[in-house]
């Protein structure tokens, strides 16, 4: 598995302490220890991509893990294809029938 190579231990960090999560909590819910955790946290170890995703997923950090990732772009870029999503599905669906 992919490792990210940004430097994400204190982002990590806010992520589960807004979520109001201990280490240990966290550990348990990702099926690892704390001192995983720790060294996580602390840049003593490198996180993959998969378990960056699944600490943002459990911790409810998915719009600032975005913002951080892609920039605070990705907010008004997403808000605009949202906005025109149906009329895309539409449009496809005509040529399709």
């Amino acid at each position: 598995m992919r490792a990210l190579s940004l430097d994400f231990s204190k982002i990590l960090k806010k992520f589960r302490e807004d979520a109001k999560l201990s280490q240990e909590e966290l550990a348990y819910r990702l099926n690892m220890t704390q001192s995983h955790i720790s060294k996580y946290e602390c840049n003593r170890k490198v996180i993959d991509l998969e378990t960056f995703l699944r600490w943002v997923h459990i911790t409810n950090a998915d719009a600032q893990a975005a913002i951080v990732m892609f920039g605070t772009d990705v907010i008004t870029h997403a808000s605009q294809l949202i906005s025109i999503m149906p009329a895309f599905i539409f449009i496809k669906l005509q040529i399709f029938l």
